[in-house]
C-alpha cells in the first residue's frame, strides 16, 4: 500500500503483520482523489476507522492542512504516527499537522472543529448495524459544505434522510465502493 499522488507520491505505508484489518486499496483511493481534484487543498480532514492512515495522509500528500485519525487499535495508531513521519519526510517537513486518537471512532466528539472531508472506512460487517450513528456523528462536525467519503461493499447502498450521495466509484456488488455524500440543502 502506498501513496497514490500528490508531493508524497510513492511513499509506502507500513501495516502491522498482526494486523486484521482490510487496507484501502490503492486503486480505488486514487479514483476517489482523482474526483475530488483541489478541492482536497488546505482543508481540514478527520479519518475514521483510520487503519494505517491511508485517507488522511494521502489527503495531505495532495495538499490538506491538516488531519485527525480516529483508530481502535493501538498498533494501527503507532503505524498511523510512523507513516505520518514517513509522510512527513517526503515533503520535507519536520513533522505534520496531524492528530492520532486512539479510540472508538463511534465515540469521536469534535467538541467545536468542522472538518472539510470526513473518511470512513468501517469494518464492512458493521456498516448496516452503525451507519445511523455515523451519519449522526458526521451531522455534528461536518462543515457545511463538507463531504463525506464512505467506503463500503458495493452491494451496499445507503440512503439517509438530510443527505445526498454526489458520487459513487467502484464497480460491482462484490467489490469495495466508495460514496460521497454532503448535507442535502
Amino acid at each position: 500500500m502506498r501513496i497514490t499522488g500528490g508531493k508524497a507520491r510513492g511513499v509506502s505505508l507500513r501495516v502491522p503483520k498482526s494486523s486484521v484489518h482490510r487496507p484501502a486499496m490503492d486503486k480505488l483511493r486514487q479514483a476517489v482523489f482523482s474526483s475530488i481534484g483541489s478541492s482536497i487543498e488546505e482543508t481540514r480532514i478527520l479519518d475514521l476507522f483510520a487503519g494505517t492512515g491511508s485517507y488522511g495522509l494521502e489527503a495531505i500528500s495532495r495538499g490538506a492542512a491538516s488531519a485527525i485519525f480516529v483508530e481502535t487499535h493501538r498498533k494501527l495508531c503507532e503505524s498511523i504516527k510512523e507513516n505520518a513521519k514517513m509522510v512527513a519526510k517526503s515533503l520535507g517537513q519536520n513533522q505534520l499537522e496531524t492528530t492520532v486518537l486512539c479510540k472508538d471512532a463511534l465515540k469521536f466528539d469534535s467538541g467545536s472543529e468542522l472538518f472539510d472531508f470526513i473518511f470512513v472506512d468501517p469494518p464492512y460487517e458493521i456498516i448496516e448495524s452503525v451507519h445511523r450513528r455515523l451519519f449522526a456523528l458526521f451531522e455534528k462536525c461536518l462543515a457545511s459544505d463538507g463531504s463525506v467519503v464512505f467506503e463500503m461493499p458495493g452491494h451496499l447502498d445507503l440512503e439517509l434522510e438530510g443527505w445526498r450521495m454526489v458520487k459513487r466509484l467502484g464497480k460491482g456488488a462484490r467489490q469495495p465502493t466508495c460514496c460521497r455524500f454532503q448535507k442535502a440543502s
